[in-house]
């Protein structure tokens, strides 16, 4: 059997950054299908709530800070 990959949680790390005027706070990341659960946040208020979304979306600057590998 395959073993599973323990999430990987980045809330602490304070991980955020923004796109078309949008905030983006990375809370977890999950190696088992690569992607990471974030907060969307409008002037430090939640806006849109929990989001799934793929590693390779992330900026270039913010996938150094995770390093799934």
């Amino acid at each position: 059997m395959a073993k599973k990959k323990k999430r990987i949680e980045l809330s602490q790390k304070n991980i955020t950054y923004t796109v078309d005027k949008q905030n983006y706070k990375v809370i977890r990341f999950i190696p088992e299908d690569m992607s990471v659960d974030i907060l969307v946040l409008n002037e430090g208020q939640l806006q849109e709530g929990h989001q799934n979304l793929p590693f390779a979306h992330l900026p270039k600057n913010i996938k150094k800070i995770v390093k799934p590998n």
